[in-house]
């Protein structure tokens, strides 16, 4: 199947991993995406590591360039130069949408400005992801993911103690505003079918943080409270969290007071005063330190086995290695198999969504620098000669 957005074509002028990771989303959905590189060094990620994979050719890949640039060409092009922006411009005139994460202002001084990007193709979608946003008394600022954590309160969030604001293993800013993104344009797309105009669509790491305090942000704007750190446990509910067994550790979550009675009486825990969730969020430490003791002549497969017989969703903390040789992680098409141009057969983690037609299975490796130069050259010919 070629997927929900065959057919769309995709300028991807970013670099890193938000902008990079949206429009790769929109490839995952069969769209094409063509990615603009500066000649000679290109994306910036292109030289993030160790870990790099230096195959026998002696053209060193990036693994952070690797996890964020699948199905996509590569075209190279110095924005600068006269040369650079005429070919920019052709593609503009036949591309449906522009990814751009710039910092505000620096497309403008290029001469692509949105008015001008609008001149040359008034159906174009322009998707624009900057670091705290591009108005507003901080507008411009530069932003990179552990920044933005920490401004947008993430972080405050984050950690085992309040002394130790701790940021998540991942780009969580970096990822979540490029998924903001392509829903954005996702959305704009939609609606060009029916005004035939496109528009532009704007998010930050900022707006992508604070998109995602979900029940803390209400916390503060309706309760007037000022969350903490939540550590191993979840601040509203109780039991939810991880405990300890004999050989390590398992996570429980206990969200009903339904599941509360199955539990509870099974490891001794049915007490009067704990009959409620808020009763066991006010007295949660004790909570806590009963669950573990009770949990503690369990080994961690034991104690599975005994929650999966109670129905209490549970489960162990992989690591990425477990994760990737589980079965059920393969089972949902979360790996995918491509050629790469240098280093052959290589396995990427795959895209999150699964359509029940089979959708879009065929993907590409994330290109080599300049890897399409030629045939994307050679589309634009074609194309511009059937217009004429």
């Amino acid at each position: 199947m070629p997927g929900p957005l065959d057919g769309v074509v995709v300028l991807d002028l970013t670099r890193a991993l938000a902008g990079p990771h949206a429009a790769m989303m929109l490839g995952d959905q069969g769209a094409r995406v063509i990615k603009i590189e500066a000649p000679e060094h290109g994306d910036d990620t292109r030289g993030w590591g160790p870990p790099f994979v230096e195959p026998d050719s002696g053209e060193r890949e990036s693994t952070y360039f690797l996890s964020c640039n699948r199905n996509k060409e590569s075209v190279t092009l110095d924005l600068k130069s006269a040369e650079g922006a005429e070919l920019l411009t052709r593609l503009v005139r036949r591309a449906d949408v522009l990814v751009e994460n710039f910092r505000t202002g620096v497309l403008d001084r290029l001469g692509f400005d949105v008015q001008r990007l609008h001149e040359l193709n008034p159906r174009l979608v322009i998707l624009s992801i900057t670091g705290f946003g591009h108005d507003g008394p901080e507008g411009g600022r530069a932003g990179y993911d552990q920044i933005a954590q920490g401004e947008g309160g993430l972080m405050s969030l984050t950690g085992p103690a309040p002394e130790e604001p701790t940021k998540v293993g991942v780009p969580i800013a970096d990822l979540l505003a490029g998924m903001y993104g392509a829903f954005g344009v996702v959305a704009a797309l939609h609606e060009r079918g029916t005004t035939g105009r496109g528009k532009v669509v704007r998010t930050s790491l900022l707006a992508s943080i604070v998109g995602v305090h979900a029940f803390q942000g209400t916390r503060y704007t309706v309760a007037g409270q000022v969350p903490g750190v939540a550590g191993k446990h979840h601040p509203s509910i109780c039991p939810y969290g991880l405990f300890d067994a004999a050989d390590g550790m398992v996570q429980i979550a206990v969200g009903s007071e339904g599941l509360w009675r199955d539990f509870a009486p099974a490891f001794g825990l049915d007490r009067d005063e704990w009959a409620s969730n808020a009763a066991r969020v006010t007295d949660r430490d004790n909570v806590i330190a009963a669950i573990d003791q009770a949990f503690a002549s369990f080994s961690r497969a034991e104690l599975m086995q005994r929650l999966a017989e109670l129905g209490i969703p549970a489960g162990q903390v992989r690591s990425l290695d477990e994760v990737y040789q589980w079965d059920q992680t393969r089972s949902q098409g979360l790996l995918v198999d491509v050629e790469h141009a240098t280093l052959g057969r290589i396995q990427l983690p795959g895209p999150p969504l699964r359509y029940d037609d089979g959708g879009h299975e065929l993907h590409t490796a994330p290109p080599t620098l300049g890897q399409h130069n030629d045939s994307v050259r050679q589309w634009l010919d074609a194309q511009e000669a059937t217009a004429t």
